[in-house]
């Protein structure tokens, strides 16, 4: 698998996956709910981002004009976002344009050690992003929309392709499209189920191990909708399943209604997925199986070795009940008992004495 680069990151070198913190939109609620501006909201959520351990904060570019016709139903769990059509969801969260973004990006690149990412939903978004983003994100919605893939691959950054709801003909035809205007990409395919939330049962974790037989060629990651657990075992599963960039939704409040505070992480979550995952990946070790140092007293000790039955007098032809199997194993190993049995005596052998060649 190749190295993808986002900026200063070298995607797949690392212990920890990189880890993208999707604010989204919901920084227009999070404003609401405590009385400031939209892009104020924005830079808390950055700050509390970066101080929980993310490697990058990603929004959301669009216009709900350019988006959606006033005729798209909703595809979400309405019981939890209550907004049943797709236009008035999102023209409720689409006041941001190139002026806040660049703002944002200038921001976070002055005050953290933090990438700045936002997925483009339109061709407008594409060119006003391509002066603040390192890379792109393509939403999954987006994977059949080939004119939009063809202007982002044209801007020749690294992409990270989401592929809910595809089959593996759609994603085919969608790298086909990006390796047409650019020869060898640097691409990352995030294993995504297009549901919100996503149930535990439908996560199906195990496809991350199908796109990276199908594509080794990419990197390959998870973007996550599943509703975080105290563990965080999802994001820790997709980890072990071989996710090399999650990305998973971003709030301060998980209880706020609507939109995508529902199913997202929220700072605490990050650091318990960071600790978790470093445990993770403590116990997991080398790859290569041999006996380690910390094993070599029980290699000693807790092995067996060939021991006189009874006493065993000089000169004796020793007998299969002259010898018991019993610990330490610093003698004459088990695996030795039918060349053993048969031979002599060098010496008297005292019952329970463990046997050595220099006496057999």
């Amino acid at each position: 698998m190749r190295n993808m680069q986002i900026a200063n990151t070298k995607i797949g070198t690392r212990l920890q996956p990189y880890l993208i913190a999707e604010i989204g939109v919901n920084h227009f609620d999070i404003a609401e709910q405590r009385g400031c501006s939209p892009i104020d909201a924005a830079k808390k959520m950055i700050n509390e981002a970066a101080d929980a351990g993310v490697d990058a904060v990603k929004f959301q570019s669009y216009t709900a004009d350019r988006l959606t016709s006033k005729h798209s139903p909703a595809y979400w769990d309405t019981d939890e976002e209550t907004t049943d059509s797709q236009y008035e969801l999102f023209q409720q969260y689409d006041d941001f344009g190139a002026d806040e973004f660049a703002e944002l990006a200038d921001w976070t690149d002055a005050n953290y050690d933090l990438d700045f990412l936002s997925t483009p939903f339109d061709f407008h978004a594409v060119e006003y992003l391509s002066e603040v983003v390192p890379a792109y994100k393509i939403a999954s919605a987006d994977i059949t929309n080939h004119p939009l893939l063809r202007a982002i691959a044209r801007k020749e950054k690294p992409i990270l392709l989401s592929t809910g709801a595809s089959t593996i003909s759609e994603i085919d035809d969608a790298v086909r499209v990006i390796e047409d205007e650019t020869p060898d990409p640097e691409l990352c395919l995030l294993h995504c189920i297009l549901q919100y939330p996503t149930t535990e049962e439908n996560a199906n974790l195990g496809m991350i191990d199908h796109l990276s037989e199908v594509y080794p060629e990419y990197e390959i990651g998870y973007s996550d909708h599943v509703p975080p657990d105290s563990g965080m075992i999802t994001l820790l599963n997709s980890v072990f399943q071989g996710a090399d960039i999650i990305e998973k939704h971003f709030t301060l409040d998980k209880s706020l209604d609507g939109n995508d505070h529902y199913h997202a992480m929220d700072p605490t979550d990050v650091r318990t997925f960071r600790e978790n995952t470093s445990r993770m990946l403590t116990t997991t070790g080398s790859s290569r199986k041999e006996p380690i140092a910390a094993e070599s007293d029980s290699r000693t000790h807790a092995r067996r070795s060939l021991v006189a039955a009874k006493d065993i007098e000089r000169g004796a032809e020793i007998t299969r009940d002259d010898v018991a199997i019993k610990r330490p194993g610093t003698g004459i190993s088990p695996t030795m008992l039918d060349v053993v049995v048969g031979r002599k005596a060098r010496k008297k052998i005292p019952v329970d004495a463990v046997l050595s060649w220099d006496v057999v």
